[in-house]
């Protein structure tokens, strides 16, 4: 075997070893463990998440088979896809996801844990932050439908319920 031969080989090993890792996409992993590595509580989407993309910039994608509510604090909607940028400790510009507030829904825009060992979690609704405790989000929640209603995001205008009768 050549001096050339064996070196190109020690590079082409070298580079199946160091750089694929750095351009897989999150798809062999599940959302929960996703979630955890990046310092995010596994619990921040509901059960009914069928796939999600990450890519390299950190854009989340998550897919859900139907747009559904699911209770916290609070109740909250989650539309069939949501987006975010995930970096460590964040979900930042939600797309996809509202919160119920004193009967008014309210898109999350941020979700952020600041200081991990405090135990809170920041929530986002645009004109308040409200501060959750990290265990209400460790376990995915059950995701329903609500009998009769559908919540439509159409625009800045058109946020609410709609009678399906």
């Amino acid at each position: 075997m050549s001096l050339t031969h064996r070196f190109c080989v020690s590079i082409f090993l070298l580079l199946v070893v160091f750089i694929l890792p750095l351009t897989g996409t999150a798809e062999d992993s599940s959302l929960l463990e996703v979630l955890r590595r990046h310092g995010l509580p596994a619990g921040l989407f509901p059960q009914s998440v069928k796939s999600f993309k990450l890519d390299q910039m950190g854009h989340l994608e998550v897919h859900l088979d139907r747009p559904c509510l699911a209770q916290y604090e609070t109740t909250v909607f989650f539309d069939t896809v949501v987006k975010a940028n995930l970096s460590f400790g964040q979900l930042k510009v939600l797309e996809g996801m509202s919160r119920e507030e004193l009967f008014l829904w309210l898109p999350v825009k941020d979700i952020i844990v600041t200081d991990p060992s405090s135990g809170l979690i920041l929530i986002d609704i645009g004109f308040a932050y409200k501060r959750l405790s990290f265990s209400r989000f460790d376990e995915p929640p059950i995701c329903r439908s609500h009998r009769g209603l559908s919540f439509r995001m159409v625009g800045r205008k058109n946020i609410g319920f709609k009678d399906q009768r």
